[in-house]
């Protein structure tokens, strides 16, 4: 099969022909259809997660997977209900299924678990070995290329705004700023309406196309922060909603200059949910935080469940995207456009 594989740190992908993978009894062999290509995988190259884990190379990236089931395990269990042909998605943290994260179902936050397109192999491949219980089947009529990024980019931020929603910071009366309109930002807006509770949603970027995207997904206003401070954002957020603060946020950002704009626009008792990852350092002052307490939700992509009840909305029709289809053979040159912030939505391998 062809695989684009990472075989060191800061070098492009290589495409190889590799084995088809064996796979274990309990194990489903999956096709790959569509791959979406996350900044993650950029930063997975640049090195961004080395002083958490080391890789072991050869690796394949790629952890936004939907394909069609190839070969079942002889253990696969047969009210699964998974047959050879069947469409489906990965779940994409594989817990080890006995620390307490697991066994309450999150297991995307298991301390021992793996995680496809982190390790030997990932979505950047023709195929790829999963265990039967991190699989999703789903209508055969939806488009492969756009059930791709639901199992990331559409799901982190709907975990992310679910907490928001049960810590009970939306309503009618509420102010939602949507902070970062790329690949997850996108769906953000769209979760906001749908889970917000009547919440006036508010889009922040510096990309007006992407600004503009986020208006036509059901923003209430968007605003534009580039090259604009703090005070500037405060006077156009009372122009546009009566208040210069925001009752809630979800970061799909996670650069650190936005962290700290967000926790200055934030109202006392704000909530504010981050799922991005683009820097690597909160610095926020301490004495506001605690005085006028602030509760900062950490949020990591999404258990089955959360990635079943997205499936549902996909399924229902409620969920729009902003896809860019590519081949495997343009991979590296998307990394890099991944890279400095220049791909609207999601690019996704299609196979």
């Amino acid at each position: 099969m062809l695989a684009a594989r990472m075989h060191e740190y800061y070098k492009p992908l290589i495409l190889e022909d590799v084995p088809v993978p064996d796979i274990k009894a309990d194990e489903v062999l999956v096709k790959v259809t569509a791959a979406g290509m996350c900044r993650t995988d950029v930063q997975l190259l640049d090195g961004y997660f080395r002083k958490y884990v080391e890789s072991s190379f050869p690796l394949t990236p790629g952890h936004e997977i939907a394909g069609i089931i190839h070969k079942i395990g002889s253990l696969v269990p047969k009210n699964s209900g998974f047959e050879e042909g069947d469409q489906v998605v990965l779940v994409g943290g594989w817990g080890d299924g006995t620390c307490r994260h697991c066994q309450s179902g999150n297991t995307q936050i298991c301390g021992h678990g793996a995680w496809p397109g982190f390790g030997p192999y990932g979505g950047y491949s023709e195929f790829l070995p999963v265990p039967s219980r991190y699989l999703i089947k789903v209508d055969k009529r939806l488009k492969a290329e756009e059930l791709a990024p639901l199992t990331d980019a559409g799901l982190t931020p709907y975990r992310g705004i679910k907490k928001l929603r049960d810590a009970g910071a939306l309503g009618p009366d509420r102010i939602l700023g949507v902070f970062g309109i790329g690949g997850l930002g996108a769906y953000a807006v769209q979760y906001a309406r749908l889970l917000g509770g009547g919440a006036t949603v508010i889009a922040f970027a510096r990309n007006p196309e992407k600004l503009a995207i986020a208006k036509d997904y059901g923003a209430d206003h968007i605003i534009s922060t580039k090259d604009k401070s703090t005070a500037d954002i405060r006077k156009e957020l009372n122009t546009a909603c009566g208040q210069g603060q925001l009752d809630a946020i979800i970061d799909c950002a996670g650069a650190p200059e936005m962290i700290r704009m967000g926790f200055e626009l934030l109202s006392t008792a704000g909530h504010y949910s981050s799922v991005g990852l683009v820097g690597d350092q909160i610095d926020i002052p301490l004495f506001p935080f605690v005085a006028r307490e602030y509760t900062f939700h950490g949020s990591f992509w999404g258990n089955y469940n959360d990635l079943s009840e997205v499936m549902a909305l996909a399924t229902q029709g409620k969920i729009r995207h902003t896809v860019k289809p590519i081949t495997l053979e343009q991979v590296n040159e998307n990394l890099e456009l991944l890279r400095t912030g220049d791909v609207l939505g999601r690019a996704v391998i299609r196979f």
